[in-house]
């Protein structure tokens, strides 16, 4: 039995869609995502650790 790799979730940000595996060029993917759900919520998360990365820049000042 060969060995069985988990998926991968993409943000397609061209679509607008949620893609398994990598189908698209990466200037229109965001990810990987471990789940369906998470890569649904990409700008979500990417908002939330944009504002914990410049909190933390902002206190090491």
């Amino acid at each position: 039995m060969g060995v069985q790799l988990e998926q991968e979730f993409w943000f397609n940000t061209k679509t607008g869609q949620v893609e398994v595996g990598k189908q698209t060029l990466a200037v229109y993917r965001i990810g990987p995502f471990k789940t369906r759900q998470e890569a649904e919520k990409a700008f979500e998360i990417l908002r939330s650790r944009s504002e914990r990365w410049q909190e933390e820049d902002e206190n090491q000042s």
